[in-house]
C-alpha cells in the first residue's frame, strides 16, 4: 500500500515536471522568437515567468528525492537546456546591440555639448600667437 502511494506520488510529480517543462519551453521559444523578429518585449514579464517556472521545476525535481528521472524527462531537460542556451545567445546579441547604440548616443550627446573650452590645442594655439 505504501509502495502504491509512493509510486503514485512519483508519477504525479513526473507529470507536474512535464507540464512545467512544457510551460518553460513555450515561454523561452516566445521570447527568442520575439527577440529575433525585433518585436517589442516586456523583459520583466519574460524574466519573471522564466524564473517562476524554473523555480517550480527545481522544486518538483527535488521532490522526487533519491529517485532518478526517467529517460524521457532527461531528454526533455536536455532539450530545454538547448533552448535556454539559444535564448541566452540571442539575448546577448540583443544586449550588445543595445549597449552599442547607447554608446553612440552618449558620444553624440557629449560631442554636441563640447565647446572646446578645455582643449589642449586651443590653449597652446593661443599661447603661440
Amino acid at each position: 500500500m505504501i509502495a502504491n502511494v509512493i509510486n503514485e506520488r512519483g508519477m504525479a510529480t513526473r507529470s507536474s515536471i512535464g507540464k512545467i517543462l512544457q510551460r518553460v519551453e513555450k515561454l523561452v521559444d516566445r521570447e527568442t522568437a520575439a527577440l529575433r523578429s525585433r518585436a517589442p518585449i516586456d523583459y520583466k514579464e519574460f524574466n519573471n515567468g522564466k524564473s517562476q517556472a524554473l523555480l517550480e521545476l527545481n522544486l518538483a525535481i527535488r521532490s522526487l528525492g533519491a529517485k532518478t528521472l526517467d529517460a524521457e524527462l532527461i531528454e526533455r531537460l536536455k532539450i530545454l537546456r538547448g533552448k535556454l542556451e539559444t535564448n541566452r545567445v540571442v539575448l546577448r546579441m540583443h544586449l550588445d546591440a543595445v549597449r552599442e547604440i547607447a554608446n553612440v548616443v552618449s558620444e553624440t550627446i557629449q560631442d554636441s555639448e563640447w565647446d572646446g573650452t578645455y582643449s589642449q590645442y586651443v590653449g597652446s594655439a593661443s599661447l603661440a600667437r
